[in-house]
C-alpha cells in the first residue's frame, strides 16, 4: 500500500488525558499500509484485536500494490468491475475532489506516480512521464451502480484511503461502546469520545519536533507535505505531490498544510489539495468549505491559520 507512507506521513504527538483501569488508555502499535499504526483506546485486548483485523480487511480491500486486494484487482482488470460498498464509496468521494479541482487532484495519477522512485535517486526517463500522463484522466472512469470501468486507467486511493479506515474505525468503537480514543494511522490522527486531546503539528524544516499543538475533540487532524518523501537530483529537489499537467512535483509555496475537520477521508483528501493549491488559493478553499479549518506552513517557515482557529496559550482551538 505504498501511496499510504506517500500522502499524510507526518508522526503526530498525541496527549491523552487521564486513564487508570486497566480497560483504559489501551494502546498497541502494529505495522500496517506500509505504515506504524498506533490505536490508543479505552477499551480491552478483545476489542483491540477487532480494530486492528478490520485494518487488515480494509488494506486487503485498497492496497494499490497488495496482489489479490480489491483496488489491485480493479486495476488489472478490463469492462466493468464489482466493487464492495466501502471501496465504492470512497472511490466516489475521491472522484467528488476530483471534479471540485476540475481534475489538480486526481487517483488516476497513479501511471506517473509509480514510475517515480522517491527511495532511489534517480528521474524518471521525461518521454516515459510524457507517456504516461497519456493516461492520466479521472473523467474517463465510470461507475454503474456497484460495477467500475476504469478504461485502462490506474487508481490509487492512497491520498484518501488511511482517512475513511479512520471514520470506519471510530463506528466501530462506538458500536462496541468504547468511550474515548486515538487512532493513528502513519500520522492521519482521528480522535474520539468526551475528551480533548493535543495533537502536535511537526516543524516542516525540523521534523523531530513540533511547530504548534492543535487541541481538538472529535475530529481529525491530518497533514500533507512536501518535506517527508522527496529525492534531490542536481541540486533540485523532487517531492511526491505531483502536478497532473507536467508529471512532475508540484510547484507550491507550501510545505504542509493540516487540515482539521470532522471527517478523515475529507481531511486527507483536502490536505493534498492545499499543497496543490498553494497558500493562498488553499487558505481560499478552506474559508469556503464549511466544517473544515487548516494551518500552513510555507515555504518560509511562516505559520498562516484560517478563521475559524484562534490561538489560547500557545495552543490553537477551533
Amino acid at each position: 500500500m505504498r501511496k499510504f507512507i506517500l500522502i499524510n506521513i507526518m508522526v503526530l504527538l498525541v496527549v491523552l488525558c487521564g486513564c487508570t483501569d486497566e480497560a483504559k488508555n489501551n494502546s498497541q502499535t502494529r505495522f500496517l499500509f506500509d505504515t506504524v499504526v498506533t490505536l490508543s483506546v479505552d477499551c480491552d485486548n478483545k476489542t483491540l484485536d477487532g480494530a486492528f483485523r478490520l485494518c487488515e480487511e480494509y488494506e486487503k480491500l485498497f492496497s494499490r500494490t497488495l496482489q489479490g486486494s480489491e483496488i489491485y484487482a480493479l486495476n488489472e482488470s478490463s469492462g466493468f468491475f464489482e466493487v464492495s460498498p466501502d471501496t465504492l464509496n470512497l472511490l466516489e468521494k475521491a472522484l467528488y475532489y476530483c471534479e471540485k479541482t476540475n481534475g489538480e487532484y486526481d487517483i488516476s495519477i497513479c501511471a506517473v506516480s509509480s514510475i517515480w522512485d522517491f527511495e532511489g535517486a534517480t528521474l524518471p526517463d521525461r518521454s516515459q512521464i510524457a507517456e504516461a500522463l497519456k493516461n492520466v484522466d479521472y473523467r474517463e472512469i465510470q461507475i454503474n451502480e456497484t460495477a467500475v470501468n476504469l478504461n485502462g486507467k490506474q487508481i490509487d486511493l492512497g491520498s484518501i484511503a488511511k482517512g475513511y479506515i479512520a471514520e470506519r474505525l471510530v463506528e466501530y468503537f462506538n458500536e462496541h461502546n468504547v468511550t474515548a480514543g486515538i487512532i493513528n494511522l502513519g500520522g492521519n490522527v482521528r480522535v474520539f469520545g468526551n475528551r480533548h486531546y493535543n495533537v502536535g503539528i511537526k516543524n516542516p524544516k525540523d521534523p523531530e519536533n513540533n511547530i504548534t499543538v492543535v487541541k481538538v475533540k472529535n475530529m481529525s487532524v491530518v497533514t500533507s507535505g512536501t518535506y517527508e518523501r522527496f529525492i534531490t537530483v542536481d541540486n533540485t529537489t523532487y517531492h511526491h505531490i505531483l502536478d497532473t499537467s507536467t508529471g512532475f512535483s508540484k510547484q507550491t509555496d507550501l510545505l504542509s498544510a493540516t487540515i482539521i475537520g470532522k471527517n478523515g477521508a475529507d481531511c486527507d483528501a483536502i490536505s493534498t489539495i492545499c499543497i496543490l493549491y498553494g497558500l493562498k488559493d488553499a487558505k481560499k478553499f478552506i474559508e469556503e468549505t464549511k466544517g473544515y479549518e487548516a494551518v500552513f506552513v510555507d515555504t518560509d517557515g511562516n505559520i498562516t491559520y484560517t478563521s475559524g482557529i484562534r490561538k489560547e496559550n500557545g495552543v490553537f482551538v477551533l
